[in-house]
């Protein structure tokens, strides 16, 4: 991949560099917060080389896969510094939800990593631990545990910082101003017992707390701010952030902090109520609705749950553990399909995404594969529901905050209960097992349906081969067809045609490469090798043949012009279907197309567009 024209297409689709107010990643995703959404190309965007796919709630995401990080790179020095006031402009207005779910992500995601390595660490203790590899006793493993201690325990100033960036205010003075809640001095006193202006402070104990922290910061922002536009610029530099620190400081002793802490106990007693009344249920129902909460981004919401679970309990019971059950079915699906499918281009990219899958990464798969595919996501769905269910049963539990898989499944070690590791093991395999089998046994490349991949024929003279109309009818752009999987370009470079005629007929000399059952799709490779799809209507496939017949077979030599299909247009349409005729040239990193007419009345004797061989022969 070209990462610096990867970026630089990526940013101009979405509106330039002055369209950005935020722009961060994750472990698969470019994530930008636009100041105006509708700036944004999304079908350019998908189309971009590199590009796995774009998704759009509260964030542009463009979904770029492991290589997501050099990418990154390359689009910040692009557009160097980014934000405004945070806030959107000139677009329309965004829903709260958008908004709310916008500002979790953009406060939760960046602190991800260090919980996960600190988290990931402490887990690797507990296991070298368990064999006798290392004394629990030893000083060794004690300050080893305190680095993995730390991300945990400063929590609250992690979230300061990030909710301070996302806010546009400065992080430094925020981080500052939440850190005087963990003082131990200020620890000694609030566990003591103190008063501030003659009110009692309630004994909270504000580490590895979040939203305490949240709450200081959101106060601190509009302090600065309120601040900043009154006090005299001789003297900003340090009233702003004297007054700002100790109003929201004092506050949230008095008030913000036990809010805060209220609503994370609750938070955390909510999801633990759904798992004490529901149980292995609620774990299996979890883990067979991710694909399509991944999908859409909707997993960031379970970040503030988990986060303060980890903070508060040390521990997370349902949504890690769900996750270990679809990742690795992810990965067992992907797996089958690159053993199964003929499609070179598609087993690559499964094998691959299958390894991402097994190592925690899920993003590759389902937009690579899984939901292109319905019987891989039905077997995902299925694999992930039994094996959820399983590891809920056997009340798995999870001590570190990152996508479970191979390389962190230590993140199950429990020192008081060994068999807490092997069931997590178990539910792997299990995992892995069934959505492999499945696919295995569902997976069948012949009844794909616009994304059949065409039989490969022997090239022959590869010189340009001009087409001419397969039908009778008004020629239209093939962004203008009614199905995504054409009009964005998926299956290949071409035209669609609304008939007038219900006869597909040769537009050049050629052999019959296929013929799909159905007898509403024709595959042909021109004498120069290139490979053409006909797909009568937009899924014509759900008529099973009715309305259709079938004048040539797999192999039959065809001359411009012979009859290759006959179908009833006005039958097709009466049963609720569009009629539109596409033609694709399938093999298009071999071939280039040069599409001649357009929008206007053509027959089966006008030539319509040029095939012409890359590179000669």
């Amino acid at each position: 991949m070209d990462y610096k024209k990867t970026a630089s297409e990526v940013v101009e689709n979405i509106g330039g560099k002055e369209n950005i107010n935020h722009l961060e990643h994750c472990s698969t995703r470019l994530r930008f917060t636009l100041k105006d959404d509708s700036k944004a190309n999304m079908d350019k965007l998908e189309l971009i080389d590199g590009v796995m796919g774009v998704r759009k709630n509260a964030q542009m995401q463009i979904i770029i896969g492991n290589e997501v990080v050099e990418v990154y790179d390359k689009v910040k020095e692009i557009v160097g510094d980014v934000g405004g006031s945070g806030e959107k402009a000139n677009g329309p207005k965004q829903k709260w939800t958008a908004v709310l779910l916008d500002f979790i992500v953009g406060v939760f995601q960046p602190t991800v990593p260090a919980i996960a390595g600190g988290g990931i660490l402490k887990s690797i203790l507990l296991l070298l631990s368990s064999i006798n590899w290392i004394d629990s006793t030893s000083q060794t493993y004690q300050i080893l545990d305190l680095i993995g201690t730390a991300p945990l325990y400063f929590l609250p100033v992690i979230v300061a910082i990030t909710t301070a960036n996302k806010l546009k205010v400065n992080a430094v003075v925020a981080a500052s101003a939440v850190g005087a809640l963990l003082l131990p001095g200020m620890s000694t006193l609030i566990t003591e017992g103190v008063s501030l202006f003659s009110i009692p402070i309630q004994d909270i104990t504000y580490s590895s707390q979040v939203f305490p922290a949240i709450l200081l910061t959101l106060l601190y922002a509009y302090l600065e701010k309120l601040f900043t536009k009154i006090s005299p610029k001789a003297i900003r530099i340090f009233f702003v952030p004297l007054m700002a620190v100790t109003i929201s400081v004092i506050v949230t002793l008095l008030f913000l902090g036990p809010i805060g802490y209220i609503v994370g106990e609750q938070l955390s007693k909510v999801i633990l109520f759904a798992y004490d009344n529901f149980g292995w249920v609620a774990t299996g129902v979890l883990a067979g609705i991710l694909p399509f909460m991944v999908v859409t981004g909707m997993h960031k919401a379970m970040l503030p749950y988990a986060i303060s679970s980890m903070g508060t309990l040390g521990k997370e019971l349902l949504y890690l553990p769900a996750s270990l059950a679809h990742n690795i079915s992810e990965s067992g699906a992907c797996f089958a399909v690159a053993i199964k499918t003929k499609d070179e281009k598609l087993r690559a990219t499964a094998f691959s995404a299958g390894i991402s899958a097994f190592f925690g990464i899920t993003e590759p798969a389902l937009y690579g594969v899984t939901i292109l595919h319905k019987r891989v996501l039905y077997s995902v769905v299925l694999s992930s529901l039994i094996s959820g269910s399983f590891i809920g049963i056997m009340t798995v539990e999870a001590f570190a905050l990152v996508g479970p898989g191979l390389a962190s499944i230590s993140m199950f070690a429990n020192a008081d209960d060994p068999m807490n590791l092997v069931w997590a093991l178990v539910t792997a395999g299990l995992s892995l097992g069934i959505s492999f089998v499945a696919v295995l046994i569902l997976w069948k490349d012949e009844v794909k349906h616009v994304e059949e991949a065409v039989d490969t024929f022997n090239s022959k003279e590869r010189v340009p081969a001009d087409m001419k109309s397969p039908v009778t009818g008004t020629i239209i752009p093939l962004s203008d067809v009614k199905d995504e999987v054409f009009s964005k370009g998926m299956v290949g470079a071409g035209f669609g045609v609304e008939p007038s005629v219900g006869e597909l007929r040769a537009p050049a000399n050629g052999v019959i490469g296929m013929v799909f059952e159905t007898k509403h799709a024709v595959g042909m490779e021109l004498d120069n090798g290139a490979e053409v799809l006909f797909h009568i209507g937009i899924d014509t496939v759900q008529l099973e043949g009715k309305h259709f017949e079938a004048h040539v077979k797999k192999g039959d030599a065809v001359k411009a012009g012979d009859l290759l299909i006959t179908f009833d247009i006005q039958a097709i349409e009466e049963a609720g279907f569009d009629t539109t005729v596409i033609s694709v040239v399938t093999n298009q990193d071999a071939y280039a197309v040069a599409q001649n007419v357009t929008n206007e009345t053509v027959s089966t004797n006008e030539m319509v567009m040029t095939v012409s061989p890359i590179g000669g022969k």
